[in-house]
Parts: C-alpha cells; sequence; structure tokens
C-alpha cells in the first residue's frame, strides 16, 4: 500500500510503516523515547511494536488505565510530571500506541510538554486507525462532556498496522466500523455499498475498505486543517451521537464511541429526511443497515430530555445555536443546519420503531 501524504505528515502502512518509523527516529537524532500505552496495548501490542524498533536511544513505557474515563485533565498533569521526573525534553519524542483514547490524549500531552515535543501515533484499533488518530486533533474530556479542552497539531509520522486488529473483540471492531460507514456516507456512495453486505467482506479485502477510509478523511482534512468549512461534514451522526455517549458514559449503559455514533447517524439520517433533504428510501437504507449491525439501544424520555439538554454544549455551536451536519443523500453532506428540538424528539421516537 502507497504512503498516504497527509498536511504535514504521512501516513505508512504495514511493513513500510516500520521502516520509515525507524528512519523517522533516526534523522531527527531524538534524545529519548517514550511509549505511551494502555494496560491492554502494553500486553498486546507493545511486543509487536519492540522488535520492530530499531534504534539505541533509551525507551521509557508509560502505561495509563485503559477506557474514556480517564482521558481528562487530573491524567494529563499525571502524564506531564511522569515525564518530567524521567528527563525527558524537547528533543524527545512520544509514541503513542493504543486506541483513539491513547492517541487523543498521547497527542494533546506531546503538544503541550514544554510547548510542543514530536509525536508518533500508531492506533491499534480500527477506530483509531480511520478516524482519531488523523487529522491532528488531540485533547480531553471535561467531566462527561467529550473533546473539549484540546489542540490542533500533527504528528511526526502515522504507522498503520493492521495486525493489530486481530486482538480486538467483535464489539470494537464495529465501534471503528461505523466511522467507514460515516465516510461513505458523507463522501462516497460506492464505498457505502460495499458495507450493504457485511457477510461478503474478507479480512483481506478490509485492508483496503480501511485504507479507502483513511483517504477519505484525509481528503477532506486536507481542504479545512481547522474546520471551518468541509471538515464540519464529518461531523454527521456526531452531534447526538456525542450527547449520547456522554450521557451514559459513566453508567452501566455505557457505550462505546462508535455505538454512539451509529444511532446518530440513524437519528440525524430521520431529521434530514424530515428536513426534505434525503431521500425516504435512502433513509430507510441507512437505518436498515445500520440496525442490522448494532443493537437498538433503549431511551427513556428522562434519557432523550438529558440529551437534548447536552447538545448546548456542543463544539459546533456558534451564536448560542446547535449546528449539525446533516446528508442531502448518500455520498453527499450539508454544513450548518439548525434543528428545532422537537424535531429531534421525533427522530428518537422514530428510532424506537
Amino acid at each position: 500500500m502507497q504512503p498516504i501524504p497527509a498536511n504535514g505528515y504521512s501516513i505508512y502502512f504495514n511493513e513500510n510503516g516500520y521502516d520509515q518509523l525507524n528512519k523517522t527516529i533516526s534523522e531527527n537524532n531524538y534524545s529519548s523515547i517514550f511509549i505511551l500505552t494502555d494496560e491492554h496495548t502494553n500486553e498486546f501490542c507493545l511486543p509487536i511494536l519492540l522488535p520492530n524498533l530499531a534504534t539505541e536511544i533509551s525507551i521509557e513505557i508509560i502505561e495509563i488505565e485503559a477506557g474514556e474515563g480517564i482521558k481528562n485533565i487530573t491524567t494529563c498533569s499525571e502524564l506531564w510530571s511522569i515525564l518530567s521526573d524521567l528527563g525527558a525534553d524537547r528533543k524527545s519524542v512520544l509514541i503513542n500506541l493504543g486506541g483513539g483514547v491513547v492517541t487523543d490524549i498521547g497527542g494533546f500531552i506531546a503538544s503541550t510538554f514544554k510547548r510542543g515535543i514530536d509525536f508518533i501515533n500508531i492506533p491499534t484499533t480500527l477506530l483509531g486507525m480511520v478516524d482519531a488518530s488523523i487529522g491532528g486533533k488531540n485533547g480531553v474530556d471535561l467531566g462527561n462532556l467529550k473533546n473539549q479542552i484540546g489542540t490542533i497539531n500533527v504528528p511526526k509520522l502515522l504507522v498503520i498496522d493492521s495486525l493489530f486488529l486481530e486482538t480486538l473483540s467483535q464489539q470494537e471492531m464495529k465501534s471503528g466500523l461505523a466511522e467507514m460507514l460515516k465516510h461513505g456516507l458523507i463522501y462516497d456512495k460506492l464505498y457505502w455499498m460495499q458495507f450493504l453486505n457485511l457477510s461478503d467482506i474478507g479480512f483481506a479485502n478490509f485492508d483496503t475498505l480501511i485504507y479507502r477510509s483513511i483517504e477519505i478523511k484525509n481528503e477532506i482534512v486536507k481542504q479545512d486543517p481547522t474546520e471551518n468549512g468541509i471538515r464540519k461534514a464529518l461531523n454527521f451522526g456526531h452531534t447526538l451521537g456525542h450527547a449520547i455517549e456522554s450521557h451514559f458514559l459513566e453508567t452501566k449503559n455505557a457505550l462505546l464511541h462508535g455505538e454512539a455514533i451509529a444511532i446518530g447517524m440513524i437519528l440525524e439520517s430521520y431529521i434530514a429526511k424530515e428536513k426534505n433533504l434525503l431521500p425516504n428510501d435512502e433513509y430507510i437504507e441507512i437505518k436498515t443497515v445500520i440496525k442490522s449491525i448494532y443493537k437498538e439501544h433503549l431511551f427513556s424520555e428522562t434519557d432523550i430530555n438529558l440529551i437534548i439538554d447536552l447538545l448546548i454544549h456542543d463544539k459546533k455551536n456558534e451564536y448560542g445555536k446547535v449546528q449539525f451536519a446533516l446528508i442531502e443523500k448518500i455520498g453527499k453532506s450539508i454544513l450548518n443546519q439548525s434543528v428545532e428540538n422537537e424535531l429531534i424528539r421525533s427522530s428518537f421516537n422514530d428510532y424506537k420503531s
């Protein structure tokens, strides 16, 4: 697979990725290497990475707990202290080995430690590969509000190794799949159509699908790095999806990111249909495909009210108004759409049907 050039860095795949990783480390003459992992990637993914690192530079492993619950400023403060105590300087490099939580918080730590050190992302989950590690967004949550504190700052290098996917559960794979479905819905109808029958997709084909998903997100981000225009399209399903994820974050009904986004895409497709943007037959197709992959989640009236209340904190809001990125047909997005609360309530009622 050919490397994909991004804004200020490149994305390399599988064996070529490790060759480029070693070249990057050698050419930049780093003083020390720090590898950020969580408890799972330390056990299952670090043994894959370390034999591929050809360097005499000292390496320190830093492990954090797994899960969205640690993606906060308290963890950042602990990590900044650990880097300082271990002698990290401005010529150190941080390698983020993990899913979206690790690359999000790792990129933020590197961007702010000593006013910024280099970092390299090696995502180990499908969600991290096709979404979280691409585009330069780094950050942490503020309480249960998603990604409220952060930076836009690109890695020195991004390495995609599909071998890491063998360490994932089916639930984690489905979480990442939601972002791939989104890329088709907002940008490429032919790509979306490849997911209409998942039983036809073999693991060998999956590398190609991952590659195209990364291409789509990268093509959008390159046009609009700071999210003033077309990059907002990537938020399809996320306005309600993030609110759903935040609402259930610290409950027994907590959802993975992609599970919440899958629901959000159904709800926001319904909203697009009701606003006479999306044809009804395409809405039915979207709802049918997504519901065939993800189990239905139950929402009480109280849940719905609290989720709507959370929308005021959405990062896309402007002048106090909630702004949705919707689709007007499969493969084409439409931005900056205002939506009344009653239409949002109707979308939840339709989701239940």
